[in-house]
Formats: structure tokens, sequence, C-alpha cells
């Protein structure tokens, strides 16, 4: 059914702004980019949904993985940049561009250092940086924040230095379409308010660093924000997306019966410090499934703790349990994980921590060069949201804040280089697409259709069902409200999701097919790229071309 597109909103927009680069999203990517630009000489506005100090960095717990000469830790020695891309292409289990890992992993270094300069500040020892193992890593090469609360302080420290550097910043905005000028280029973005009055930013760069999409399940360890707005706002534009069906499951959140929504994570550096998981009856979860145990790849535990939970007896069927009553101080290494299980009534120095897995980081998004571009010129993007090939099919622990911090840096270059050659659009002549009616599923049948067909076990019965289902529980309607442009864009993610997962074949890291249980190499290495049909719906698209553009 579609909607009459009636309404002022939809027609006449509010207010226009120009700025030489809009950066949506105030998470690592999008700070650093703003500042990076900044730096450069550039007009910065930076557009995020909520306030400044709200991105999805700050509920990281973990760290940054990171190979620093001349700081000397404990079971670091002997580590090296080769050693990091190593490990980070084991855990893509094949599809990791090796050449973006390498440029990434050595880039990290001075990423990092100008990260401190601007104020972050890590734990540290009396020897240097503290430093922590987590699952996948070969060293103890993750530096951390506050115990478990890096993301909180990285996103003070650039929140700091935005505030210092004085970069525009538009609260509580969503974007909502990419401006386009008459030959395809995207010259800005249409944003609304929060009483849905809607404005234009005119820019002839526009960097998406919106973070990923776990609220397309019902358990996730994201904020409500992270509804893939950037990749479906790609995707109209022309992107392309790939890897798409890689979401990688955190193997431990906090478990509450019945609960929805974003859940308490417990950072994978508690397996790191010893704990060790077990089922109801205290087996180990982990034992003989992989050598490196409960420190295995995310894929591998994420799968090996829902096998067990498949077969536990004794009636618990949702959950396992992290044992750390091991780890002596363990309120003050890891402070907020603490807070949490407290209020759940959990002691973690006497309790086992009941866990399981939910929705954590999407590895695939809008495909980009190493230097942050996408196939659309104007775009760029970043972070979650962008595919650089450095996770493959598995993102390894802790390489996602490097990741935002070093191809954020990149794209920003990217964009002034670009402006001072002139190859980008004259946002004057960016004109609003005006979307009318889209594709918009009611949240909650998506979210539960999603987790039960399309989360860590799928195959091809259930990808139909939820196929059918998306489609029976969708409605055109118009992008008038934060929440209908939100639930559009979970709605085209999981469309395009569905579409991939159908089609590749095999288990291969995160995405795990019951009914096709090996991992083909022979077939299936390979990326799988996605753009919109004539029709508006996700469909595959050809890898040479896309690759080519």
């Amino acid at each position: 059914m579609s909607a009459q597109v009636s309404d002022p909103r939809a027609k006449t927009p509010g207010w226009e702004a120009t700025a030489d680069l809009v950066v949506l999203g105030s998470g690592v990517a999008g700070l650093t980019a703003a500042l990076r630009g900044a730096e450069l000489g550039l007009r910065v506005l930076v557009v995020t949904k909520g306030s400044v100090a709200e991105g999805n960095t700050r509920w990281a717990q973990g760290g940054v993985a990171v190979v620093l000469d001349g700081e000397h830790a404990e079971g670091a020695e002997g580590d090296s940049l080769l050693s990091h891309a190593a490990d980070t292409v084991t855990a893509g289990a094949g599809l990791c561009d090796v050449d973006a890992v390498r440029e990434i992993v050595r880039a990290g270094p001075g990423a990092v250092a100008r990260l401190r300069r601007r104020g972050a500040r890590f734990d540290t020892t009396d020897s240097g940086l503290a430093r922590t193992r987590e699952g996948g890593h070969s060293a103890f090469r993750v530096i951390h924040a506050g115990g478990d609360a890096t993301g909180a302080e990285v996103e003070r420290a650039l929140v700091a230095a935005a505030g210092r550097q004085r970069i525009a910043v538009l609260e509580h905005h969503v974007a909502v379409d990419a401006l386009r000028a008459p030959a395809g280029e995207v010259a800005g973005v249409s944003v609304l308010d929060e009483q849905g009055v809607p404005g234009l930013l005119r820019a002839p760069a526009v960097l998406v660093a919106t973070g990923g999409f776990g609220q397309l399940y019902q358990a996730t360890s994201n904020p409500e924000p992270a509804t893939g707005d950037g990749i479906a706002l790609a995707l109209r534009a022309g992107a392309c997306v790939a890897d798409i069906e890689f979401v990688q499951f955190h193997p431990t959140v906090l478990y509450t019966p019945s609960a929805r929504g974003r859940r308490p994570l417990v950072t994978e550096a508690v397996r790191g410090e010893g704990a060790v998981l077990v089922d109801a009856t205290g087996r180990p979860v982990m034992r003989g499934v992989h050598p490196l145990a409960d420190l295995a790849p995310r894929d591998v535990v994420s799968a090996a703790i829902t096998r067990r939970m498949a077969l536990a007896p004794g009636g618990v069927h949702d959950h396992v349990f992290l044992d750390a009553t091991g780890i002596a101080g363990f309120d003050r290494r890891f402070p907020t994980v603490h807070a949490a299980c407290l209020a759940e009534g959990v002691d973690p120095a006497v309790d086992p921590i009941p866990v399981t897995p939910a929705a954590h980081f999407a590895c695939g998004g809008v495909v980009t060069t190493t230097e942050g571009r996408t196939g659309v010129s104007g775009l760029y993007a970043a972070g979650e949201v962008a595919r650089t090939g450095l996770h493959g099919a598995n993102r390894l622990a802790s390489n996602s804040l490097l990741e935002g911090l070093v191809m954020a840096e990149r794209a920003a270059e990217a964009v002034a280089a670009d402006l001072a050659a002139g190859r980008l659009a004259d946002p004057a002549y960016g004109s609003d697409p005006r979307t009318g009616a889209v594709p918009i599923a009611d949240r909650d049948v998506l979210q539960r259709v999603m987790s039960r067909y399309a989360a860590i076990g799928r195959d091809a019965e259930g990808l139909a069902v939820a196929g059918s289902v998306l489609d029976l529980s969708t409605e055109n309607g118009p992008l008038w409200t934060h929440r209908a442009v939100e639930d559009a864009a979970l709605t085209l993610i999981a469309q395009a999701l569905v579409v991939a997962a159908e089609r590749r074949q095999e288990s291969r890291g995160s995405h795990v097919r019951t009914d096709h249980p090996r991992r083909d190499d022979t077939s299936w290495q390979r990326s799988l790229y996605v753009r919109l049909g004539p029709s508006g719906r996700p469909v595959l698209a050809d890898p040479v071309l896309e690759t080519a553009a």
C-alpha cells in the first residue's frame, strides 16, 4: 500500500546550510574525520541523531588493537605488524583484502599517537601502556582505558578536541537522503530535526560514519541509534555494499530473561584475563573446539555457545555462564561489567556470569577504497558503516576502533585532495530526491524474524520465511520522522542481508548456514556485492563492475 505524499514537510525545506564536508555521525570515525578535515582547512559540519557525546563509540569496552614500538608490555614481546596482520587475516576467514589489512594495521600506530595527542588517556603500568589479549590475537596488543571503558575515553577526548577546534555540530538531526548533482554526484544531504522539520545541507562531499545496524536484531550490544541509516542513504545514492551477510555476534553479553534491545557487553578481555565459558553443568564450552579455546575468534565462540545451548540439559537453552571468579580485583579491572552484573544481582567475584551471544558488529557495509572513497563521486564512508576489506567474514577483536581512526583521517584527506583537484560537484546544483513513499516494515516484526531466521544459524527455508515475512509486514510510507527514517533503513538492510545470505551457500566466519555447514573456498571465497535495482529493492551486483568502480 502506498501512502499519499501530501504533507508539506515532504515538499519544502525549512532551511539550508553549506559546508565543504558534511560528516554524518559523531563516533570515533565521524569526529576523527571532522578534526582532520578542519586541520586541512575544510569547513566541516557534523550531523548526529543525538548529542555529540552520544556516538556509538562510547559503548566500546575492549580497546584498540595496535602494535606500538618502544613501549614494553608483558606478553607483547616479539609482536609485530606482520603478526597483527596475520591474526586479522586468519579471523577474516579468507575474505580479507590483504593489502587493505596491511595498510590499515601499518597506519595504526600513527593514528593512535595522534589520538593520544588529542587528549586520550590509556591505562598504564610501571613499564608503559597496559595491554591485554582478546580472542584471535596471538599477543597482548590491545590497549585500553578505564579498564573496560575505552570507547567512553576515546569519545570524551574527541568531543573535547572538537570543542577546542570549534567544529560545527548539528545535534538531534537525522540525514534522510543525499542531494544529487545532474551527473549523479553527491552534493549534500537532506535532514530532519526532532520535530520533522526538513532542511538541506549543501556540500561537495559527504562522509558517512553512522556506525552499524545492531538494532536489526532483538538482542544487541549496540545502542538505539544503530539502525543503519548511513548504509541505506548510501544505497539510495547509488553506492554498493558488500559482505553484508557477515554480522558478528559477540559471544558474551549479559543475559537477562526476556530482555530486548541493547544489552550490557561482557568484554572479551574478561576471557583474556582468564575467565572460562561453562554450561549449566560446569562443563567448559570451548574445550576441544579450537586451539585457542576461550580466546578463539568470535564467530567460533558464538557458534560453540549456540550449539551448547541447543543441547543443554536441565532446560537452560538460552544462555551459558562465564566463570570469572578466579580474576583477582575484577571490580577494579572491569568496573563497567562489574556494575552491570551487580545491577542484575550477579556478583562476579563469587557467581558465574550468565551470558549469551548478541548482534555486535557489521563486518560488511558500503564498499570503499582504503582512502574512504565509494563508487559515487562526493560520497565517502569510514568506520563500521564501511567495508574496506579489513574484516572479511569476521572481525578480529578491537580492530574496529583502529579502523575508525585510520580510515577517518584518510577519508578526510581524500576529500581535501578531491576538492583541490576539482573532482567534486558544485553543491549549488544538488537537488533533493524528495523521496516519496519507501518500504517500511514493522520494527518489532522485523527484529523477531531476523533474530529467528537470519542470526547465527541460517538455512534456505528460514531465509525464505524471513524474506516473505518482511514483504508481508512492509508498507510504503514517507520519511517524515526520525523513526520512519530508521525503520526504512532497517527494512532495506534486512532485505539486502537476506539476499546475500541466501546466495552464500556455505558457512564462513560469522555467516553460518546449517544446511551448508562447510566452508567452500572453491566456489565462495569471494565477496557478494549488493546494490539497489530499478525497483528499489536490493539485488546482487556484478563484483567485477563494482570493484572497477
